[in-house]
């Protein structure tokens, strides 16, 4: 479900930052600045004319090996995850993050420096209400080859769980947690990026992490270190000494959290998520996630929230109490059993209404149409809408049990399926003019899983009952 919130937020001011590409070794000098409603995090490449724009989106993921990388028509940011975490643990909306350069800057290996420079910057709320993806349903996704799983649950906050095991007698088996986004700052931004030896020299091998050096990444030593492989690791990182302290670590690095590995890989999973678009509501939980699991869940989720979008259907919550139950209705419309086709109301604004009504074989209408193959009459579809409408038309007066409302045109009805006992049916209709001389124009429609099921426009005016 698609939700709406609290404001958009943006910076307050820009923030500059500068520092070297991971994999580069570029020196890259970065802006981010506030950026207007609706736009999101976009990524501008200011070193290249005309500049490139790559929003911060799932689908325009490339490459998951050593980091997330954008790409649009051949051009690309790499590392994005860390900014991104970072900027999705603030409630940043929306900001345009201009760059001279294909890669964001490693700074400490973690997400520090950032948290830090937009709490310095502070935020500022927009206008518009940030739409949130609420989930409401089990999201799963596993990976079969690394052990790899991604669950997402319904719950009241968001809340990540990561535990990773590389199987290793150095690392070992971590878990970590963070329970409230306000808590990244302290409990997971600091965590830095980790590699093992092994993996450390196929990257030197292969003319990456340029930019590397002992203060930015977390080595460990998964396997006893050649004499020619510490000399060559000094030439790579510029030392003099290195050497394999008892934790395991490569040099005299200090742990910041005993579980560093897992929380850094919480925020790698916090920034790759943050490509969904949009915050998510809901209870993560991921074992020995990844970049490439985690953009692949992130893009299923862009994908359920392009098609919710893309659907008319009103997104309710039936587990909240309703704004009229059926007592309330009654002392509103002056419909009785067993032609009073509304249940509840669901929403009630002075430009739209949402309505329901739970269709069972109790029905008095079944026991004459079709009665061998129930379907509900088409035109009493038609009818619950107009209740519901006039539930809307009524509560524009002060006193709606002196009115009565009638029909006075129904136009461009449509029938897409049948109604059969056991559906919910949920119906929403929408003012198409504002109400004059008690004459209301509405388009209402009639849903059953989502999938609409009948739809017309209707006119009606209210009229003072007769004494």
């Amino acid at each position: 479900m698609i939700a709406k919130t609290k404001s958009q937020q943006t910076l307050s001011k820009p923030i500059s930052l500068q520092g070297v590409g991971l994999h580069t070794g570029e020196l890259i000098e970065m802006t981010l600045h506030p950026a207007a409603v609706n736009t999101g995090i976009l990524f501008v490449r200011t070193d290249l004319d005309p500049q490139v724009e790559i929003p911060a989106l799932a689908n325009f993921v490339s490459r998951t090996e050593r980091g997330t990388t954008l790409n649009l028509e051949g051009v690309q940011i790499q590392t994005t995850e860390h900014l991104l975490a970072a900027l999705f643990a603030a409630s940043v909306s929306n900001c345009r993050v201009e760059i001279n350069g294909s890669e964001i800057p490693i700074m400490d290996g973690s997400s520090k420096p950032f948290t830090e420079a937009i709490e310095k910057a502070g935020l500022s709320a927009q206008e518009e209400e940030q739409e949130v993806f609420v989930v409401q349903e089990v999201h799963q996704l596993s990976d079969p080859e690394t052990g790899s799983e991604l669950i997402v649950l319904p719950a009241a906050e968001t809340s990540f769980s990561v535990m990773i095991d590389f199987q290793t007698n150095v690392l070992g088996t971590q878990n970590a947690n963070l329970h409230k986004l306000e808590d990244f700052g302290k409990e997971i931004a600091p965590a830095r990026t980790f590699s093992f030896l092994h993996e450390l020299e196929l990257l030197l091998e292969n003319g990456l992490i340029k930019g590397g050096d002992l203060n930015n990444a977390i080595v460990y030593v998964d396997k006893p270190l050649a004499e020619s492989n510490m000399e060559r690791l000094k030439k790579a990182f510029g030392k003099d000494q290195i050497s394999v302290k008892p934790n395991g670590i490569l040099d005299n690095l200090k742990l910041n959290y005993p579980n560093e590995a897992a929380r850094h890989k919480l925020l790698d999973l916090m920034g790759d998520l943050a490509l969904v678009g949009m915050p998510i509501q809901g209870k993560i939980i991921a074992t020995k996630p990844g970049h490439k699991i985690n953009t692949d869940f992130a893009k299923e989720m862009l994908n359920a929230i392009k098609t919710q979008k893309k659907s008319i259907a009103p997104v309710v919550d039936l587990s909240k109490p309703p704004v009229m139950d059926i007592n309330q209705i009654m002392n509103m419309l002056p419909h009785r059993p067993p032609f009073l086709l509304v249940d509840k109301v669901l929403e009630l604004s002075d430009q739209h209404v949402v309505g329901l009504k739970n269709v069972t074989m109790n029905e008095s209408f079944f026991q004459g149409h079709f009665p061998g193959a129930p379907v509900m009459p088409g035109v009493l579809q038609i009818e619950s809408m107009a209740q519901a409408g006039g539930v809307l038309v009524l509560s524009t007066v002060p006193d709606p049990e002196n009115y009565l409302t009638f029909f006075m045109k129904i136009d461009n009805v449509k029938f897409k399926r049948p109604v059969y006992p056991g559906d919910t049916l949920i119906f929403k209709l929408e003012l198409l003019t504002p109400i004059r001389r008690g004459i209301c124009n509405m388009r209402g429609y009639a849903f059953v899983n989502d999938q609409l099921v009948s739809q017309g426009d209707l006119m009606a005016q209210i009229s003072r009952r007769k004494p």
